[in-house]
């Protein structure tokens, strides 16, 4: 049962998803009515998996999460963003002291442009909370990776990269 505050967004790269990705995701469906999952394009950034890739896997993350959609957004700040559609929480995970010192300079910018945004910070459980998106991708391709990296992704990203990396 979602609570009573309204629209929050999560936005990342999500390159790939991951389970401290969807650990955010299931909380977020928790605590708010609805829950924006947004994949923010940076065009100066090189991604390791498309865009359309992207999104397909994060909708098969969360299919069964009925207040979660998942959408994308281009050259634009966030908070811009989350104005335009609606959204009055943004929503960002706190691994250590370095993702916090980073993320209450940006909480302070954010207000700064749009004031009526908050965000809100989740911190993960510890079985989640050194997984990233880059670390994933530095597992993959030894012998044996297979095994390795699937205790740290979402079910169907784990099939993606059994069908995409296994020649």
């Amino acid at each position: 049962m979602a609570a009573a505050m309204p629209k929050a967004i999560y936005a990342g790269s999500f390159d790939p998803p991951t389970n401290g990705h969807l650990w955010m995701i299931r909380t977020a469906s928790e605590l708010f009515r609805e829950v924006e999952v947004a994949i923010g394009v940076n065009p100066d950034k090189h991604y390791a998996y498309r865009l359309a890739d992207r999104l397909a896997l994060l909708r098969a993350c969360t299919d069964g999460l009925k207040n979660v959609i998942v959408t994308s957004f281009e050259n634009q700040f966030l908070v811009h963003y989350a104005r335009s559609v609606g959204a009055r929480y943004i929503l960002r995970g706190i691994r250590n002291e370095r993702d916090y010192s980073f993320e209450r300079e940006m909480r302070y910018i954010n207000t700064d442009l749009a004031p009526e945004i908050i965000t809100v910070f989740l911190m993960p459980p510890r079985e989640v909370a050194d997984v990233s998106s880059s670390f994933v991708r530095g597992l993959i391709g030894p012998v044996g990776w297979q095994d390795v990296v699937k205790r740290f992704v979402p079910e169907p990203v784990y099939e993606f990269f059994l069908e995409s990396h296994v020649k």
